[in-house]
């Protein structure tokens, strides 16, 4: 994972085209706490639909390319799970755009996220 901890951390060092409040569901926002317990962290995701990576930690999620990882596409930050009085609320961040056209798989790419991360916790369908 050491191609990942150097994602993380050049994440400091590329500034993003643009930055805006985002609202994450509340389902997909505990699915990647949960994911990152017990799957460990940081935990890299490959998504099918969009052809994406998505790199985990507690703190950032960053969506890369699957033929460039070098470079962000997506990442969110700054999560706010301290405004919700409870699970089933949303939570607030931070979504910075690194490309022009990223804006157009923000929010697939959570829903493929979270799917994926719902098939690796529950295996067996149960």
């Amino acid at each position: 994972m050491g191609h990942t901890d150097s994602i993380l951390d050049n994440l400091r060092e590329i500034h993003p085209l643009r930055e805006f409040p985002k609202i994450i569901e509340a389902a997909c926002f505990n699915t990647v706490r949960v994911a990152l317990l017990r799957l460990g962290s940081p935990l890299r995701i490959e998504l099918k639909r969009p052809r994406l990576v998505m790199l985990l930690e507690s703190n950032h999620w960053v969506a890369v390319s699957l033929w460039d990882e070098a470079l962000p596409l997506l990442l969110w930050k700054d999560f706010d799970p301290v405004t919700r009085d409870n699970l089933h609320e949303s939570v607030r961040c931070t979504l910075a755009l690194f490309d022009h056209c990223a804006g157009l798989v923000m929010g697939t790419a959570l829903d493929a996220l979270h799917h994926e991360l719902r098939v690796r916790l529950n295996p067996t369908g149960r």
